[in-house]
Formats: structure tokens, sequence, C-alpha cells
């Protein structure tokens, strides 16, 4: 007999019984049925990665969440919420709903929640998809990308966020003016125009902060919980925090490429760099450092896509999404000691990456060290330097703009549940992930 599942020897001791921590305390005493020796190891809950698009059903070739789980366990991630595109048909009402949680539980080695799309036309089941455990509804404000997920008009938008509110649904949005960015990329293309350059004038910072105003005046009007995503400027995280200063229940997400890559990179490295909103120039990345204390969570927006929907002449037509779900939390590590002064301190990023991912989206038992929470946790060396390198990316495609940059730390062991599903580079796969959905439903 054993008095512990697992027994995790460190500073601090941990112990997990029934996929449960049961005991935390210096020297625990006690017999368990495996123990592992961390002496050295950074522990951190495991990361709850809020923003993947690992496009099943529908679009498997693009990524797919066997896949798509593994780079997320190989970087320390135990839960990830899935968009609802790029999937095909797009997680729009219950049928939706229910074909994307059965391939996910099919395949995936991480624990994951799903996300409800807002578009026009499927107000009338905004309540099916809050009564399937959707964590939220995504709608975009502009151009999605995808022709079976259309953006939303200020007045669909007003409306779903009004029965949103009434069901207790946060809504995110993808915040960047359609009227500005159709008509600049217009101007830019019909000028000639089709390169990195031309993208990037397409897509200014004040088109993103034209939408989270018009986001914020909605939310405030029907009094629903708003979530702006992949902020990629300090200036829009300045909007969301004026907004909660006034009482408006609102949030931002940024990603790691915001904080490590500028537009500099999207120049030199072309699409592979692609994303939307893009990357910003210097002072844009500065300021967006300068503001993380009011950024609520961080995660990947993993949007990958076979390489040939990459290499395009014309820059416009490339896919714009960064293949980034496997290094989330490896960055922000990385980040954090190469800037002396970086707000990015080791309790600060498992705040943004876990703590305030369960807490926002109201997922129980998940996201802290804490006794009777899911034994999530991810082991790390910070002594472990290494290189990025295409042959140790997970993806169904192997590329990413995080490849040859160095990094000063490595995922040794990523556990869910109090079960081992990565470690020293191989995924282990004898867990399979569970759903995970809101308190509220």
């Amino acid at each position: 007999m054993f008095d512990f599942d697992l027994l995790i020897r460190n500073d601090t001791d941990i112990a997990v019984s029934e996929g449960k921590f049961v005991a935390i305390g210096r020297h625990l005493a006690g017999s368990a049925r495996d123990e592992i020796d961390a002496t050295g190891l950074a522990i951190f809950p495991g990361v709850m990665d809020a923003h993947v698009h690992f496009n099943e059903p529908g679009r498997t070739e693009w990524e797919g969440f066997a896949t798509g789980s593994q780079a997320a366990a190989a970087g320390g991630t135990t839960t990830v919420f899935d968009m609802p595109l790029n999937a095909h048909p797009p997680t729009i009402d219950g049928p939706s709903f229910d074909a994307k949680r059965a391939a996910a539980e099919q395949s995936s080695i991480v624990d994951f929640g799903l996300w409800g799309g807002l578009i026009p036309g499927n107000s009338g089941e905004l309540e099916t998809l809050r009564d399937r455990g959707a964590v939220g509804l995504k709608a975009f404000m502009c151009n999605s990308g995808i022709g079976d997920f259309p953006q939303v008009d200020r007045s669909t938008l007003r409306a779903g966020m009004q029965i949103a509110a009434e069901l207790g649904l946060l809504v995110a949005v993808h915040a960047e003016s359609e009227e500005s960015t159709r008509d600049l990329t217009a101007a830019r293309l019909a000028a000639g125009g089709q390169t990195v350059a031309d993208y990037l004038e397409s897509r200014p910072v004040e088109a993103e902060l034209d939408a989270i105003k018009e986001a914020i005046e909605l939310a405030h009007e029907t009094r629903c919980k708003l979530h702006i995503v992949h902020v990629s400027s300090g200036r829009g995280v300045a909007l969301t925090r004026e907004a909660r200063a006034e009482g408006i229940d609102i949030t931002c997400e940024t990603c790691p490429h915001y904080l490590v890559l500028t537009a500099s990179d999207m120049r030199k490295l072309g699409a592979i760099a692609k994303c939307s909103p893009p990357l910003r120039e210097l002072i844009d990345f500065r300021d967006l450092s300068y503001r993380l204390a009011d950024v609520a969570t961080i995660g990947s927006d993993h949007s990958p896509s076979p390489p040939e929907m990459k290499q395009r002449t014309n820059f416009f037509e490339a896919w714009g999404g960064i293949s980034g779900c496997q290094h989330l939390l490896p960055l922000l590590l990385t980040a954090a000691t190469d800037e002396a002064s970086s707000p990015l301190t080791p309790h600060r990023i498992a705040e943004l990456t876990s703590i305030n991912v369960a807490q926002r989206f109201g997922i129980p038992g998940k996201g802290r060290i804490e006794i009777g929470f899911d034994a999530d946790l991810t082991l790390v060396d910070r002594r472990d330097g290494h290189e990025i390198s295409m042959k140790d990316l997970r993806y169904r495609h192997k590329q990413s703009p995080y490849v040859g940059r160095q990094l000063n730390c490595r995922v040794v062991r990523t556990i869910l549940r109090g079960q081992t599903i990565f470690q020293h580079g191989r995924t282990e796969t004898p867990a399979r992930g569970r759903f995970v959905r809101p308190l509220f439903s």
C-alpha cells in the first residue's frame, strides 16, 4: 500500500492521488507509487492555452488534435481552448460542437475546452452552445479569412452580446476595424503593393484601437463580459484598463509573438511570421511589455497551415497565422530573464498562463497548485539553454518563426492529472484529454 500515487520532491514537495493535489509541504512523509526528483527544477501549474486553432474536424491536414496536443504538451501545456475556426464546419451550433468534442476526445492528449462562434445568423444557437459547455463566444470584427466564419457588423455584435449577457457567456473579439483594413488593403493592392511593408501599412494599430473602442461601447451598452484577444499594442491594453476602471467587465489577452517579435522580424522572416493583427514596430512592442500588468492572459494563438499556404508571391495572399503553442512558456521564461526590468516574473507568468485563465473562463479545479485541484504540472530546467530546431517541432507541419531562436530553459516533464504526458523529449500517451467546461454551464 502507498500513501500517494505520485510524490514530487523539490524545495516544496507535492503529493498526488487520484489525479488531484492532496498534500503540499516541505519534506512530506509517506510513500508513493511513483516518485520524481525535481531538485533544481522550476515547477509551474500546467499551462492553460486559451487560444489555439487545431482545425479539426474538416481541416485536419492543417493540424489536428493529435499533433497539436502533442506539441502543446511538449511545451508544458496541459489544457487548451480550441477556437471555433478554422474547423470545417466551424463550431457555431450543437452538431458542430459535438463533432469537434468527439474529435478531441479521440485524439487529444491534453485536456480541452471549446469556444463557440458568434457569426451572422446563429443567434438562435448561442444558448445551445452555452449548454454544451462553450468557454465563450468568439467573433471577428473584420474578415476572418475563412469563408464559413464571416465577420460581425455592429448590429450583429450588439445582438449577440445582448444574448450572451443574458446567458452569462463571455464574448471574445478579434478587434480590427473591417472598414479600415478593407479600404487600406484595397488601396495598397490598387497601387500594386504586394510586400510585407504593404501588408503592415494595411493593418495599422489605429485599426485595432478603433475596433476595441467599438467593442467596449457595446459591452457597456449590453453589460456583456468582454475579452479582447491577441492585443498587439500597449495602447490597446490601455483602452481595456480605462474601460475596466469605468466598471465594464473586460479583460485582454496578448501572445508571445507580440512580446518577442517585431515588425522588423516579419520583414526579415516573411510569411512564416505573418499574423493579424500584425507584429508591431519597436515603440508599440516596448509599450506592450510596459503595460503587461493590465493584461489578463497570454495565449499562443497557434494558427497553423500547410507550408504551401505560406508560399505566395503576393504577401496579402499568404496565410496569416503563427505556429507557436509548443513554445508559449519557454518563450516567456526566456523573455523574463533577457530583460532585467521585465515584468514577467515566474509568478506573473503562472498568472498569465494558468491562474488567470482558469479564473476568467470559470474552469473549476484547474490552474493552481493547490490541494483539491487537478494535478497539472510543468517541470522546467532553467539551466538548459538550447536553440529551437525544426526537427524538434511536434506540429503536423514543421514551421515556426521561432526556429533558430535561443531559449534559456527547457520543459523536461509535463504532468496531466498526475500522469506524465511528456518527458525528456518524448511524448507519453497513456492519458486521454478530457473535456472541461465553465462552472456556470
